[in-house]
C-alpha cells in the first residue's frame, strides 16, 4: 500500500483529447518525495531542452505535495511546474488554497498536461470521472467568474477550480493561474495554460488518503495546529499589518527606481485603515491551516477578489497613486489573471519610456495625462495584446530590446529576464546577493523574513535573538553573535545562510507545506513549526519513508541540483547570474564574484555554475551527469570543458 500519496498521476493529452490514469514509480518518491521534485524529473525525462515553452511539446504539471491530504496542518501548497515563456527556463510557481489536497482526494498526485486543444476547453475531474469539456462559453470570462460559473454548471459548490483569465488566453507573459484565495503567479505559467487552450481545471475528490501511522500522526498534528495558531511568526503578516512604513519607505516606486521617504505618516495610515474596513468583507485561510493570510475585497464596480501577499501596494506604488487606486485596478488584474509584481513594473516602464520620448503619441494614441488613467489605458492594451501592448506583453526585458532607441536603459530591475521585487537598498548584503544571482525562483530572495538583513548593534539583543534558534545549527548563532555593525559576515557564513534557507524551500516545495510556516518564517529565530529537525518524523508517520535531518537535506539538495540541471541544459550559465545593477547603492564587484565562487564550490559546481559529475552522482543523479557528458556540457572526467 502507498502511504500519503495515491500512486497515480493523471495524464492529459489535449491534442488528442485523451486522459489516462498512470501508476507512478515509488522509487522516485523515495528520491524526491513529491511536488516540485518529482515534477522536475518528469520534465527532465520528457521535454527536450530546445522546446518552446508555448509549444504543445511543453508540459504543464500540477503537483500535490507528499503531505497533501494528510492531517498535517498547512500542507496545502500546489506546485505548478513548466518551462517559462518569460525566461525560457524552468519555473515552479506555487499556489495555496485547496486545489492540491482536493486533487489528492480525487485519487491523483499530479496532473501532467501535454499538447494543445483545437478549441478552448476545461478539465473536469470528479474522482474516477475525468472529462475534457468545451469551454467556449467561458472565453473572455474573468478567473473568479469562471470558477463561480463552473461551480454552478457542475452543481458542485465544493469543487476546486484553477483558471486563467483573458491574460492567459492571450498568452501574456504576466499571466497567472488563479485559484480561490491564491494563485500561481510568476513567470507566465498562465500563458502556458493559455497556449494549451485550457481555460480551467475543476476538481472534486472524496476518496481517502492513507497514512502509515495514523494515531501517532494525528496526535502530533493536533499539537502542530495549536502551535501554528499561537505562533505570531506564522502566517503572512502583511494581511493584517496596517503600518506599511517599511514597504513604502524602502521599496521603490514607479519603475522600481524612486524612493519616497516622506510618504508615510499617521494620517495616511488612518486613511488606509478606513478604506480597508470599507472594502474588506471577510478573512480567508487555506486548507487545514488556522491562519487567515488572505481576505476578500468588494470594491464598487469590480468582481469580488482575494487580496494576497504584497499586491495590496504594488500598483499604487508603481503609479504613484493612493491605496484606493490599488484596490480598484486589482479588481481588473485579478479577473484578467495577472501577476501583481511584474505587471505594475511593465506598466510603469512604459510610462517612463513615454516621458523620455522613446514612446510617442503614435505608439500611445489618446494617452491620458493622469497616472491612474494611464495605468488603466496601458493595462487594456496589454491584456488584449493591442498595439504597444503586444510588445509589453513580453515583459520588460524583451520589450526594451524590441523597442530599442535606448529603452534598454530603463530595464533595471530584471534578473534572468524576470521582474524582481522593487527593493532598492544601501550596502550590498551578500546572502541576498547570492540568492538573487542563483535562486531558481528568481522572484524574491528566499532568505527574506528569516536571517537578519543587517547586524544587531546591541550585543544583549543579539543574544536574546538567538535564544529560540531551534531550526538551524549552532554555527549560525555564532556567525550572528560575531557580526558587528558596518561589517560583512565571513564569506563562509553568507554561503551557508543562503544554502540553508534554500534547502528548506526545496523541502517545502516537495512535501507541500506553506513557506509561511517554515522556510519563510524564521528559520533563524522565529521558532517555525516545520524545519529540517521536525519534519523527518512527520514525513515518516505519514508516508512510511524513514529519513533523518541529513537524509531530508540530501533530498532537498538532490531536487535543487535537478532543477539546476534543467536550466543548465537550457543554457543557464554564470554570465546571467547577477542582480539588477542598481539593486544596492554600495557594491564591491570583486567581492561579489568571490562570494559567487565560494557558493559554487560549496554546492559542488564548476566555475560556470554547472553541477559536476561527483556532485550529481553522489546525489543519485547519474542520468544527469551522463547527459551532460554526452552533450559536452561536462567532459568525460566530469568537469567543465
Amino acid at each position: 500500500m502507498r502511504y500519503a500519496e495515491t500512486g497515480f498521476n493523471l495524464e492529459v493529452d489535449l491534442s488528442h483529447g485523451s486522459v489516462k490514469r498512470v501508476p507512478t514509480d515509488p522509487k522516485l518518491t523515495e528520491l524526491h518525495l513529491g511536488g516540485q521534485g518529482t515534477a522536475a524529473r518528469i520534465l527532465w525525462d520528457r521535454v527536450p531542452p530546445d522546446t518552446d515553452p508555448l509549444s504543445p511539446a511543453n508540459l504543464l504539471i500540477f503537483s500535490t505535495g507528499l503531505l497533501h491530504g494528510t492531517p498535517v496542518p498547512g500542507a496545502n501548497r500546489t506546485s505548478v511546474s513548466t518551462f517559462s515563456p518569460l525566461t525560457g527556463l524552468y519555473v515552479n510557481s506555487l499556489m495555496g488554497g485547496w486545489f492540491g489536497p482536493e486533487l489528492k482526494f480525487a485519487g491523483y498526485d499530479k496532473i501532467v498536461i501535454s499538447g494543445e486543444s483545437p478549441g478552448l476547453v476545461y478539465l473536469y475531474i470528479n474522482n474516477d470521472k475525468v472529462e475534457i469539456r468545451d469551454a467556449s462559453h467561458l472565453q473572455g470570462k474573468g478567473c473568479q467568474e469562471t470558477a463561480t460559473l463552473l461551480q454552478k454548471e457542475l452543481k458542485e459548490p465544493k469543487i476546486q477550480v484553477a483558471a486563467i483569465g483573458l491574460a492567459g488566453e492571450n498568452k501574456i507573459f504576466q499571466a497567472t493561474i488563479e485559484h480561490a484565495n491564491s494563485s500561481a503567479s510568476r513567470h507566465g505559467v498562465g500563458a502556458v495554460m493559455g497556449a494549451k487552450r485550457l481555460k480551467a481545471i475543476a476538481v472534486r475528490g472524496t476518496k481517502d488518503v492513507y497514512v502509515a501511522q495514523p494515531t501517532k500522526l494525528w496526535e502530533i498534528c493536533r499539537g502542530k495546529y495549536q502551535e501554528i495558531y499561537d505562533n505570531k511568526n506564522c502566517g503572512d503578516p502583511m494581511a493584517h499589518d496596517h503600518n506599511e512604513s517599511f514597504h513604502v519607505d524602502n521599496f521603490a516606486w514607479g519603475n522600481a527606481r524612486t524612493r519616497r521617504k516622506d510618504y508615510w505618516n499617521k494620517e495616511r495610515e488612518e486613511q488606509w485603515v478606513g478604506l480597508w474596513k470599507e472594502v474588506r468583507t471577510r478573512d480567508s485561510g487555506c486548507y487545514n491551516c488556522p491562519k487567515d493570510c488572505h481576505y476578500t475585497i468588494s470594491y464598487p464596480g469590480r468582481h469580488t477578489y482575494f487580496l494576497k501577499c504584497f499586491n495590496k501596494l504594488t500598483y499604487s506604488m508603481a503609479a504613484f497613486e493612493e491605496i484606493d487606486f490599488n484596490y480598484n485596478i486589482l479588481g481588473l488584474t485579478s479577473a484578467y489573471g495577472m501577476d501583481g509584481f511584474s505587471t505594475p513594473q511593465v506598466l510603469a516602464f512604459a510610462i517612463e519610456l513615454y516621458e523620455a520620448g522613446i514612446l510617442t503619441k503614435e505608439d500611445l494614441p489618446d494617452f491620458p495625462a493622469g497616472g491612474a488613467e494611464r495605468f488603466f489605458y496601458l493595462l487594456d492594451k496589454l491584456v488584449h495584446r493591442e498595439g504597444i501592448g503586444d510588445v509589453l506583453a513580453n515583459g520588460v526585458y524583451r520589450a526594451a530590446r524590441i523597442i530599442g532607441k535606448g529603452a534598454e536603459e530603463y530595464d533595471h530591475n530584471t534578473t534572468k529576464k524576470v521582474e524582481q521585487v522593487p527593493l532598492k537598498l544601501g550596502v550590498v548584503n551578500y546572502p541576498f546577493f547570492l540568492m538573487y544571482c542563483t535562486g531558481e525562483k528568481m522572484n524574491i530572495t528566499q532568505i527574506e523574513g528569516s536571517f537578519p538583513q543587517a547586524p544587531i548593534a546591541n550585543p544583549e539583543k543579539r543574544k536574546k535573538f538567538v535564544e529560540n534558534w531551534s531550526a538551524a545549527p549552532e554555527r549560525f548563532k555564532k556567525w550572528l553573535l560575531e557580526w558587528e555593525p558596518k561589517q560583512h559576515m565571513p564569506i563562509e557564513a553568507a554561503v551557508n545562510v543562503c544554502d540553508w534557507n534554500e534547502a528548506m524551500h526545496y523541502v517545502d516545495d516537495a512535501i507541500g507545506t506553506c513557506a509561511w510556516l517554515s522556510s519563510f518564517r524564521g528559520q533563524f529565530g522565529g521558532s517555525p513549526p516545520y524545519h529540517l529537525f521536525t519534519l523527518p518524523e512527520i514525513i515518516a508517520l505519514a508516508s512510511g519513508i524513514e529519513l533523518d535531518s541529513d537524509g531530508l537535506l540530501e533530498v532537498s539538495r538532490r531536487n535543487r541540483n535537478l532543477v539546476r540541471a534543467l536550466n543548465i541544459r537550457r543554457g543557464l550559465r554564470r554570465d546571467v547570474e547577477k542582480p539588477p545593477e542598481d539593486h544596492w547603492k554600495v557594491r564591491d564587484p570583486e567581492m561579489e564574484q568571490k562570494h559567487l565562487d565560494a557558493y559554487y564550490e560549496f554546492k559542488g559546481w564548476t566555475k560556470d555554475g554547472i553541477p559536476n559529475k561527483e556532485t550529481l552522482d553522489r546525489l543519485k543523479l547519474e542520468f544527469v551527469s551522463e547527459d551532460f557528458i554526452q552533450r559536452g556540457i561536462l567532459t568525460a572526467d566530469g568537469v567543465a570543458p
